[in-house]
């Protein structure tokens, strides 16, 4: 087996019979989740997938600490999420990059808040700069920066607060394929250095299987886990990997079920 894909046993990341319901104006329950229970080992990469809508993003804000759940509990390293902590990074769709600071600034700003002197904290941004290959832009403001250099930004900015849980909401859907397939391969490669524990939502099959040590699927609204497959592909995968469409296709075929129970009858799936 790849040693890339062997991961403590430690429990980095548990979701503990987690459920949300939220409430319309009119007073109306919507119930977003139904008790979800995972356990994520410290360094694995799981992936999270399902239809839109299934509450897979609340379920990352849960974890993230940004939403608190209906019931239910959850722990990263044993602590209890009770708000957000710079232990658990977060990279977003949308970059969310602060546009009147430089490129270099922009990594630095959690270890500024964190009140770590300037000389230091430029070097720690700089180490990130040249780790995501933008050494050259650290002078550069966002608006100068194509879609990917930005995304990479953001996920220097996220690693170099040096968290134990990065969390990560469809970082690249909103690229082109060519970006959105150099930067999976970069944070693979970030990952296999760093090791750290990974959450990432996707709605691409095949990204989750390029990158995950576990793919997890949820049902239609009220999210729940149907499958939790783990995958013991070798890296670096591609399509042509053995094993690699077997799962692909266990995985599509759990999505249409749900996609059949959201929408009456399911269009036709493709996996990316």
């Amino acid at each position: 087996m790849d040693q890339s894909l062997h991961t403590s046993t430690r429990p980095g990341v548990v979701v503990n019979n987690v459920s949300k319901l939220y409430h319309t104006d009119t007073g109306e329950a919507v119930e977003a989740l139904r008790p979800v229970t995972l356990d994520i080992a410290t360094g694995e990469f799981v992936a999270l997938i399902g239809p839109s809508g299934c509450g897979k993003s609340t379920l990352l804000n849960i974890v993230a600490g940004f939403e608190s759940p209906t019931a239910g509990v959850v722990l990263v390293d044993g602590e209890k999420v009770t708000r957000p902590d710079m232990r658990r990074g977060m990279v977003f769709q949308q970059y969310a990059l602060f546009p009147w600071l430089n490129i270099r600034d922009n990594i630095a700003f959690g270890l500024r808040q964190r009140g770590m002197p300037r000389k230091e904290r430029e070097a720690v941004a700089n180490r990130y700069l040249d780790l995501v290959g933008l050494g050259e832009f650290g002078d550069a403001r966002p608006d100068a920066l194509s879609g990917g250099m930005k995304q990479r930004v953001a996920l220097a900015r996220v690693f170099a607060t040096e968290p134990s849980t990065i969390l990560m909401d469809e970082p690249f859907g909103a690229l082109d394929a060519l970006t959105r397939g150099f930067l999976q391969q970069e944070l693979l490669r970030i990952w296999r250095e760093h090791r750290k524990t990974v959450l990432l939502v996707t709605h691409s099959v095949q990204e989750a299987l390029f990158l995950a040590t576990r793919v997890v699927v949820m049902t239609s609204r009220p999210g729940r886990i149907k499958l939790d497959q783990h995958v013991a592909l070798p890296y670096p995968r591609t399509l042509a990997t053995p094993g690699f469409r077997e799962l692909e296709a266990m995985i599509l075929t759990a999505l249409d079920d749900e996609l059949r129970k959201t929408y009456g009858t399911a269009p036709q799936l493709v996996s990316d």
